[in-house]
């Protein structure tokens, strides 16, 4: 039986709140195993004094003590998950603090969150896998060359996508958007098979992501059912060809967003979710259904507008709809109120997430939006850099999911 990964806990509230059954449950469904680590009062002191941090909440001040004997080998773990109640702008801080002092000084994945009494074991699901992932299976997650033949299938909640590989080539693809998951999964993988030229018997190795991964992972017998943050990480400096050394990834989907942080093509630090759908894909594909054009030409018409023209708020799908309403109403150009909402979604992206995530570049953009250039256009701007989309960036976790599934091919 395999060992479970033991995750080392450094948070502040969740027992108060009635969150921390949820979090042991979605740890152990995972393989992980939640421990709080143990210290002397006098480490309290002395680790508290050393961080330099001052900060006034006796929990927050024996989190600190915790990293630190867990940086310094005094207490043993193979992860970290870090949470704090999102209410309370001191824990934000160190939560912070605390995520970039272990990633820093140590090999152990951290993950942070930051929960309110409404969170549940299924919100934290994915972000365990990732991290039970990186721990335990962190030799697969090095490999940076496709063998064999396999199928990847990323069953997303917008579109899916399948990606047959052959000796670290791209044979075939299939896409279309999701209706009934295990009839838009069969649709795509029949897509990349016939343009590939082969049969489902050829296929030596199949991996498995996104929303729909364990339901159609169990229909095609994948070999890697793989939450989508790994995943998408290792597809994404694959095909842009930065296996080695620093990298960000951002993946703005249709229902939520990813940002990760990734060394040598392992995922590090990575923040997912988003506030409102009014920061994620679907906005823009409202806006283009406003605008009255294809979702593949706002991108196009973005880079021909002035967003400045236009006060677009998409924090929120609702304030962003009346926005769009109003811009309109007012006479506003298209190509204003579309580079508007491209700058408005990559604005949210970065004031939400990419704050907690430690940005070098290359960024590269991933996911069926990085098609959309407007968009990366504003993200590059907001972040001062020159954004990477590689080339099937729209495949990005199907790629991943077939490279790493080729690990596979022997143990069948």
């Amino acid at each position: 039986m395999t060992q479970p990964v033991r995750i080392a806990q450094l948070s502040c509230g969740a027992e108060y709140s009635g969150i921390q059954h949820e979090i042991d449950t979605a740890a152990a469904e995972v393989g992980g195993e939640i421990f709080f680590p143990d210290i002397a009062l006098k480490d309290i002191r002395r680790d508290f004094d050393l961080f330099g941090l001052d900060v006034r909440s006796p929990d927050l001040k024996l989190n600190i003590a915790r990293a630190k004997a867990l940086v310094e080998g005094r207490v043993e773990a193979d992860a970290v998950f870090i949470a704090t109640c999102f209410r309370c702008a001191e824990a934000a801080i160190v939560r912070n603090e605390l995520r970039r002092y272990i990633t820093e000084n140590s090999r152990l994945p951290v993950v942070s969150y930051s929960f309110t009494e409404r969170t549940t074991a299924g919100t934290l699901l994915t972000r365990m896998e990732a991290l039970t992932t990186i721990a335990r299976r962190r030799a697969l997650l090095a490999r940076e060359v496709q063998q064999g033949i396999t199928l990847g299938v990323d069953s997303g909640s917008a579109t899916t996508k399948a990606i047959v590989m052959k000796d670290n080539k791209i044979i075939g693809t299939g896409w279309q958007p999701t209706t009934e998951v295990l009839k838009s999964a069969n649709e795509v993988i029949a897509r990349a098979l016939a343009e590939a030229g082969l049969t489902r018997d050829d296929i030596q190795a199949v991996g498995t992501t996104g929303y729909g991964r364990f339901l159609v992972g169990k229909e095609i017998r994948a070999d890697l059912i793989q939450e989508e943050l790994t995943v998408n990480s290792k597809g994404a400096v694959y095909l842009a060809d930065r296996q080695h050394g620093p990298a960000t990834v951002i993946d703005i989907g249709g229902m939520d967003n990813k940002a990760i942080s990734v060394m040598d093509g392992i995922p590090g630090t990575f923040t997912m979710g988003g506030i409102c759908a009014g920061a994620s894909g679907r906005f823009l594909d409202m806006t283009s259904k406003r605008l009255g054009v294809d979702i593949t030409e706002l991108g196009p018409l973005a880079m021909k507008g002035m967003g400045a023209n236009v006060p677009m708020n998409s924090y929120c799908i609702v304030f962003g709809t009346q926005s769009l309403v109003n811009a309109l109403a007012a006479g506003s150009r298209p190509e204003d109120v579309a580079a508007a909402a491209c700058h408005s979604v990559a604005e949210q992206v970065f004031e939400q997430q990419l704050q907690e995530v430690d940005i070098k570049e290359p960024v590269i953009m991933v996911g069926g939006t990085s098609l959309i250039e407007g968009l990366v256009y504003a993200m590059g701007q907001l972040l001062h850099v020159n954004v990477v989309v590689p080339p099937h960036s729209q495949y990005i976790g199907a790629v991943g999911s077939a490279l790493l599934a080729s690990g596979f091919i022997q143990e069948r």
